[in-house]
Formats: structure tokens, sequence, C-alpha cells
């Protein structure tokens, strides 16, 4: 079984936010729902909900980004 960086999403309040996808980059976000669904046995109801959770996972992973918001002492 393959182990995805994302788990079961969350609902909360949300902000709209209008973006473009490139369709190969559309193409791999709807594959990764299937897997995903496979994966948590929850079925993705819309993929662009997928979205936010990458967003938050990579930044949460980024170490020069958690840097960069340390105050300086």
């Amino acid at each position: 079984m393959t182990k995805l960086k994302l788990g079961p999403i969350v609902e909360e309040r949300s902000f709209k936010v209008t973006v473009e996808l490139p369709g190969p980059l559309h193409r791999d976000l709807l594959a990764y729902a299937e897997v995903l669904a496979r994966e948590t046995g929850q079925p993705v109801s819309d993929p662009v909900k997928l979205i936010v959770p990458m967003l938050e996972r990579f930044m949460a992973t980024d170490r020069g980004f958690a840097r960069s918001r340390k105050p300086q002492s």
C-alpha cells in the first residue's frame, strides 16, 4: 500500500481563492484524490479540496519557511 503525505480532509471555515491549474497538474490532482480515497477509505468529493492540506503540509515541512518565521534574538 502507498503511504501518502496527506491524510483525511478536515472541513473548516474557508476563504474563496481562484487559481488556474495547468492540465497535467489537474490530472495529477485527480489521480492523487483517487489514491487518497483508496488509502483512507473516504471518497474525495472534490479533488480541489486537497489543495489546502497540500499547501499546509508543504509549508509545515519547509525548513527555510520555518526559520524565516522564528523571532530573531
